[in-house]
């Protein structure tokens, strides 16, 4: 790990030859004709290769529309030929709406669709009946509905009240008598009932979502950004390169990666969600519940350490103006002789970070046994440093220098990285 790219540049090297024979062969085809293979026709045949090759974003792009089209079709044909209803669409557009990521969406969605229809309907009902289809009770019916589109429990389909209510208005209006206006009224919520029985029914047993590897990427996503974080710091500090404009760009990385820690969870969530009322759970026999509660250990350690990694940020920041103000001399020599150590904890720091960046179940036994061994390598270093503040006697009681700072953010990372050491541990063990 001596070298200036340290864990960072290599695994970038790594990935560079993964993909370098298929980069070479690229680069050797660069002829007007291959030119012509990079068009818009090559985009399209290069989508749908990664559409049949893996299970990616197209796959299941092509699987949503798939289930959806098959989900509105078997609709349009229960409403328009086998009830004869006067508004068909009701039920095919049910049935996508409710078309989820998951099941457990798809289900929760119905739920909150059928019951946003079926008020938007019986205020419709209750008002007509009592005032009749005129203007004021449009008037009353819109305020009666929008206020309960404001219930918190209605979710996302809160605005399906007052769209139903409007509906349910207008094919009121239109029906010449009552026993017509109750059958329409009737009509229009079995079709919303048609449509997310079939939308649910189909999601459940036509390739049901298993979106198990969110919970991966999403923590991949945030190791990554804390590897590509370190992997800038380290080098500087060993080179004593710490000018205004580096040490504000890590300061502004820092905070803008804050921003994954939603998508991880998130994405986590729907790791969750796709389990429930899943039959394809049944087959994955080496997947169980507790994994995600570790996921979610891990997630909340690499959360910290991202709070940590941009308080350590600001105190580097605050180091290069106290270098800045310091005088030529032994001050300087012992600043620079600690940044050279606290390098080497970051560069540590780095691969343990670049092995989350690729955490998988598959091979986690592995990576758990690297964690192990980088982890304690991490820890040597952070005595170290310890060790190096203590023998150049710095001012790490002093709340205006960022020496004691420095200290205790390393402590910290190394309780953090600990901890998901032996998270990941225990569930190779278990």
């Amino acid at each position: 790990m001596g070298t200036p790219g340290g864990s960072g540049a290599l695994k970038n090297t790594e990935q560079r030859g993964t993909t370098g024979t298929k980069e070479t062969t690229g680069r050797q085809a660069a002829s007007p004709r291959g030119k012509a293979a990079s068009g818009r026709s090559a985009r399209i045949r290069q989508w749908w290769g990664r559409a049949v090759g893996s299970a990616g974003h197209e796959r299941h792009t092509l699987l949503l529309i798939g289930k959806s089209t098959l989900a509105a079709t078997v609709c349009w044909v229960i409403s328009h030929y086998l009830l004869n209803a006067q508004s068909p669409a009701f039920a095919p557009f049910s049935a996508v709406l409710i078309m989820q990521v998951t099941v457990y969406q798809s289900v929760v969605q119905s739920l909150r669709y059928v019951g946003a229809v079926a008020a938007g309907v019986a205020v419709q009902a209750a008002l007509g009946f009592l005032a009749g289809p005129d203007v004021l009770t449009f008037v009353l019916v819109a305020a009666i509905a929008l206020t309960i589109g404001r219930w918190p429990a209605l979710g996302a389909q809160r605005s399906q009240v007052a769209t139903a209510a409007f509906f349910a208005f207008s094919t009121y209006s239109t029906a010449t008598s009552n026993t017509e206006k109750v059958t329409q009224l009737g009509q229009i919520v079995l079709l919303v009932l048609i449509g997310c029985g079939v939308g649910v029914l189909v999601n459940l047993t036509v390739f049901p979502p298993m979106r198990y590897r969110s919970a991966e990427y999403g923590i991949r996503s945030l190791a990554q950004a804390l590897c590509d974080l370190v992997s800038d710091i380290f080098p500087a500090l060993r080179d004593g390169d710490l000018d205004q404009e580096r040490t504000e760009q890590w300061r502004s990385r820092a905070e803008r990666a804050e921003a994954l820690i939603t998508q991880a969870r998130s994405g986590l969530q729907t790791a969750e969600e796709s389990l429930y009322y899943n039959p394809r759970r049944l087959l994955r026999r080496h997947r169980t519940p507790g994994s995600f509660e570790n996921y979610a250990s891990v997630l909340e350690a690499l959360e910290r350490t991202l709070y940590q990694m941009a308080s350590l940020t600001r105190s580097l920041d605050r180091w290069r103006e106290d270098r800045e103000d310091a005088r030529e001399g032994t001050e300087r020599e012992n600043s620079n002789a600690f940044l050279a150590c606290y390098a080497r904890f970051l560069e540590s720091v780095s691969a343990i970070t670049s092995v989350l960046a690729e955490l998988a179940e598959e091979s986690l036994a592995d990576q758990s046994q690297e964690l192990c061994r980088l982890t304690n390598e991490a820890e040597r270093h952070r005595k170290e440093v310890a060790e190096e503040a203590e023998r150049l006697g710095l001012p790490l009681t002093d709340p205006a220098r960022p020496y004691g700072v420095l200290v205790v953010e390393a402590i910290r990372l190394m309780e953090e990285f600990r901890y998901t050491r032996d998270v990941i541990r225990s569930q190779v063990d278990g």
